[in-house]
């Protein structure tokens, strides 16, 4: 079987848990050798204390079909980033995808708090992680990108642009950092288009992922039991369905006509054709506006 991305070289930085392994996974799936960076490994765990490491995202990758490669980085150290690009270049000689998943304020963000409320050094270490890391990594992987034609970045946020630009995101902190990764995408799209590359954000919806599903109390397996506390759960998705977003992305040789926008994993499943894990399609952000915003009773029929 023919898999489209076969010979290309990716870097997913925030590869760890959520968003960040299921786009691993998926690049894997469809056939491309997988960097998978972040902080917590085996021996050695970052403050989230989780039990994700990025050798569980490797293995994961290479189980799917690609081929899995753990690299331990903290992308707020310049040194240590740099190290992983000229691995990458020392190895493959190219990059052709790089994902910025980095995240890391799960633990930071205080919710309805103003800023003087918010704890200031959670709040701009927050900033840090989210921002910060993402032009780290872009400033020394970028240049091995383009040195090809075709190169994609992908920069993961929370939120579209329209739906992020007349809702308060419920912190100061939290919602500039999450707007702020959807214009850095729009602004790396000026400077990647003269090199024949294309930058987007792109945003999955209500994320299952690990701990978004210990929080709710349940497994993979039986998430529906969560609907009973949290009716519009109902809607939610996957890690893997915004990773099949980008694996499309990646595929699509005329991929460069979205340079510069705000996608999303259920935006791009209508035009692309994939489906989340259990075969649905879920689009969370018109369910949003739709249902779950004018207080309509909690349905997925038609959204999924």
């Amino acid at each position: 079987m023919s898999l489209p991305l076969e010979g290309k070289i990716a870097l997913v930085a925030g590869a760890t848990r959520g968003a960040g392994r299921g786009i691993a996974v998926e690049l894997g799936a469809a056939g491309a050798t997988v960097y998978a960076s972040g902080r917590t490994t085996r021996s050695r765990q970052s403050e989230y204390k989780r039990p994700e490491t990025i050798e569980e995202t490797a293995e994961l990758i290479s189980a799917a079909g690609g081929k899995g490669i753990a690299v331990q980085a903290d992308h707020l150290v310049p040194a240590e980033v740099e190290a992983l690009a000229r691995r990458i270049r020392a190895e493959q000689g190219r990059l052709d995808i790089l994902v910025n998943d980095i995240w890391g304020g799960e633990n930071l963000v205080e919710w309805h708090k103003p800023v003087w409320e918010h704890d200031l050094e959670n709040g701009l270490r927050m900033l840090r992680l989210a921002i910060d890391t993402h032009l780290v990594t872009a400033h020394h992987a970028l240049p091995l990108l383009i040195e090809r034609p075709g190169g994609l970045l992908v920069e993961v946020t929370d939120g579209t642009a329209a739906y992020n630009a007349d809702h308060y995101r419920l912190s100061p902190f939290y919602d500039l950092a999450k707007v702020a990764v959807t214009r850095m995408a729009w602004a790396h799209a000026k400077d990647l288009a003269p090199h024949g590359a294309t930058s987007v954000s792109i945003t999955p919806g209500w994320l299952r992922s690990e701990i978004m599903l210990e929080t709710f109390g349940v497994s993979e397996e039986n998430w529906r039991d969560a609907t009973d506390k949290v009716p519009h759960f109902v809607i939610s998705e996957t890690p893997r369905f915004v990773g099949r977003a980008v694996a499309a992305l990646a595929a699509d040789p005329d991929r460069a006509r979205w340079n510069g926008q705000s996608l999303s994993s259920g935006e791009l499943a209508q035009v692309y054709g994939f489906d989340d894990l259990d075969g649905s399609r879920p689009d969370a952000w018109r369910y949003i506006r739709e249902v779950e915003e004018p207080g309509k009773p909690a349905d997925a029929t038609g959204y999924r």
